[in-house]
This record gives structure tokens, C-alpha cells and sequence, in this order.
């Protein structure tokens, strides 16, 4: 922890890239163990969801179920103290790889989400937008017999369940044009915005060093930027719980929870000497 306070003293004008594993502590589970192998089924890609009607109704079956736990959550300490530390002019730019939405609604100002938001849905033929909490009544208005399943909670607002019957969930389509509606978020298999990462590309040019929390970089949409940071020989510090992708490239690594870390440093920062 002292490491990490003197980290950031040298280096105030941090690139702040977040993961998953900020937000376990707000119930959303992470996606990988802690060798950065991920668990369970893997997510739905983008040329299944776009090709197969069938797809589209197991995606928004699992997601009718599983979205209330995304829905329900409150950003934890580790967002709060993240917005703390921007308080403190200690951060020049925060991107997130998260689709909940925490960050903003923990207060912090102008977040780049790089894979999207879960909280927003539109539809892929006439671009009109809806909010993911719209698309919940449309989905339980339309599917009444699956409204008070229960199943394990899987990343994204998803559910781990395979024995319903996906072929007679009914799927609303856009009340505007009757197009496909699809959450506004990445999915596997489509590619992050190029105004996106431009624009973060930028801030980490303008920025003295990089802090990775709660990601295992395992996907190179964030992994990047280590690469980046690394060529420009600008130090990346890392919290996270176990391996990283970024590992070789970190000048230092905090291995505990993310809330426990930031309140850490935040106190610290915030110490002042003792006169006499």
C-alpha cells in the first residue's frame, strides 16, 4: 500500500483503467479465476445474436432474469473511492470495461465505456434507443410465464440456465420500426468503437502513468493500452487479485481488493504530518 501511495504521488495525473473485479463487491460476479481463465459459459458472440432467432431468444430469455441483479446493484466503497481520488485531481482520465454503469452513478464525471452500457438498449435497423429497464416490461409483458424465474447470476445481466424452453420465449422487437433490438453494448466478436478508443488513446497520451484496477487484461480491448503505456514508457500499476496479462509490464502490483487498496491509498493521501 505504501508502494502504491508513492506510485501515485510521483505520477498525479493518472489513465485509470477498470475491470470487472471492481464491481464483485456490488454482487455483479467477475467473469475469470484468479489464473485469468474464465469461468462458466462463454457470452453470446456478435454473429450469433445478429444470425440465429434462436440466440436471440435464449440472450434475452437469460438476460430477463438475470438483468434485475445488474439493476439492483449500488456502486461499492472502490467506485466511490475512485471518485475520491478524481476529488483529489489524482486522475486524468477513467476508462472502464464494465457494462454496469457504477462509475457514473458513483459520481464520476465523463467515463469512457469502452464495451457499452447494459443499462441501454437500441434497435440495429433505425438506431432508436431505449432504456434496458423499458425493454424489462416489454420482455416480462410478453413472456409472463418466465417473470419470477430464479437462476445463478453470470456477468452482464445474464443467467446461467439451460433448461427452459428458449424457441417459445417471445422476443418484442423495436415498437418504431419492429426492428432487432440489442443491448447497446460489445459483444464478442465486435469491435470497440474507434471513437472510443481514440478518445482514450488520447487522455493515456496526456497522462503520467497508468493504474489497472480490478481487470486481468485478458481481453486486448483493455490490454492495449498496457501495450501502449509501456511503449511510451509510461509505468502501469495494477490492483487486482492474481495473474494479469499485463504482468511483465507492471512496475508495481497490488494483489487485494480493489475497495480495500483505494480506501487505503485515499487515506493516505489525505494524511497529513504531525506538527512538533
Amino acid at each position: 500500500m505504501q508502494q502504491l501511495h508513492e506510485f501515485v504521488e510521483r505520477h498525479p495525473r493518472l489513465f485509470v483503467l477498470s475491470g470487472a473485479g471492481i464491481s464483485t463487491e456490488s454482487g455483479i460476479p467477475c467473469y475469470r479465476d484468479r489464473e485469468g481463465q474464465r469461468t462458466g459459459r462463454a457470452p453470446i458472440l456478435l454473429k450469433d445474436f445478429l444470425g440465429s432467432d434462436y440466440a436471440r431468444r435464449r440472450y434475452w430469455a437469460r438476460s430477463l432474469i438475470g438483468w434485475p441483479v445488474v439493476a439492483r446493484a449500488q456502486p461499492n466503497a472502490a467506485h466511490h473511492a475512485v471518485r475520491a481520488l478524481a476529488a483529489r485531481s489524482r486522475v486524468h482520465r477513467l476508462v472502464t470495461q464494465n457494462v454496469d454503469g457504477l462509475h457514473t452513478r458513483a459520481g464520476n464525471p465523463d467515463v469512457i465505456e469502452l464495451h457499452g452500457n447494459i443499462g441501454r438498449v437500441r434497435c440495429i435497423e433505425c438506431d432508436e434507443r431505449y432504456t434496458r429497464a423499458a425493454v424489462q416490461r416489454l420482455l416480462e409483458a410478453a413472456n409472463p410465464d418466465f417473470v419470477g424465474y430464479t437462476a445463478p447470476a453470470v456477468p452482464d445481466g445474464d443467467a446461467q440456465i439451460e433448461d427452459l424452453d428458449f424457441g417459445a420465449f417471445q422476443v418484442p422487437g423495436c415498437t418504431r420500426c419492429g426492428g432487432v433490438l440489442k443491448p447497446d453494448v460489445v459483444f464478442f466478436g465486435e469491435s470497440v468503437p474507434r471513437a472510443l478508443v481514440d478518445d482514450a488513446a488520447r487522455s493515456l497520451d496526456a497522462a503520467d502513468a497508468m493504474l489497472v484496477v480490478g481487470s486481468s487484461l485478458m481481453v486486448y480491448s483493455g490490454y492495449r493500452f498496457c501495450e501502449w503505456a509501456a511503449r511510451s514508457g509510461k509505468p502501469i500499476a495494477a490492483i487486482n487479485i492474481g495473474k494479469t496479462r499485463a504482468d511483465a509490464l507492471l512496475a508495481l502490483k497490488v494483489e487485494a481488493p480493489c475497495s480495500e487498496a483505494l480506501e487505503a491509498l485515499i487515506e493516505r493521501l489525505d494524511a497529513r504530518p504531525v506538527a512538533g
